[in-house]
């Protein structure tokens, strides 16, 4: 993809490849609910530390449901290869950066408080407007009005990024 100048985006598939069989059975639909974020953060993880996205620094891939847990788990994942010894990675760079030029993700937080802290984890550049129509979660264009940032923010991931990320 970065042969051709095309961004990746990444969908996960409720955990099935990452969590024990039935471990997120029940209620609350903990397969999507959490299963998806998981599997996106994992995704995502995957890629900084092993190294692809230094291989591949024109590569963009955004991550659905906002990214999953790594925007939140940022200052634990920086410096999880400075202090972990098995940790074993190979990122030339703290994963926090590759947040802020290789690694977008959509708004699919929910709420006000969900995007400002996005923003302020990632970058306002990094943050792409995302719905799930016609399925059942709701529409993000009302948490990312309400999200405490500046209006121009706002328009830019209502559809400003997306049109420079896309070339439109």
């Amino acid at each position: 993809m970065q042969v051709l100048g095309v961004p990746v985006f990444m969908h996960p598939n409720n955990a099935e490849n990452i969590a024990k069989p039935d471990a997120l059975q029940g209620a609350g639909d903990l397969g999507n609910v959490i299963g998806n974020p998981l599997e996106t953060m994992l995704f995502l993880s995957h890629m900084i530390y092993d190294g692809a996205l230094d291989r591949f620094p024109g590569l963009k891939i955004c991550g659905a449901h906002a990214g999953g847990y790594l925007p939140s788990y940022l200052g634990r994942n920086d410096v999880a290869c400075e202090v972990r010894p098995n940790a074993k990675c190979v990122n030339k760079k703290k994963p926090r950066e590759y947040l802020h030029d290789q690694i977008l993700a959509d708004s699919m937080i929910f709420s006000p408080e969900g995007i400002r802290h996005m923003v302020a984890e990632m970058g306002p550049s990094q943050v792409v407007y995302g719905t799930d129509m016609p399925f059942v979660w709701p529409d993000t264009v009302d948490a990312i009005l309400a999200a405490e940032i500046p209006d121009a923010q706002k328009e830019a991931i209502l559809g400003g990024n997306l049109v420079k990320l896309l070339r439109l």
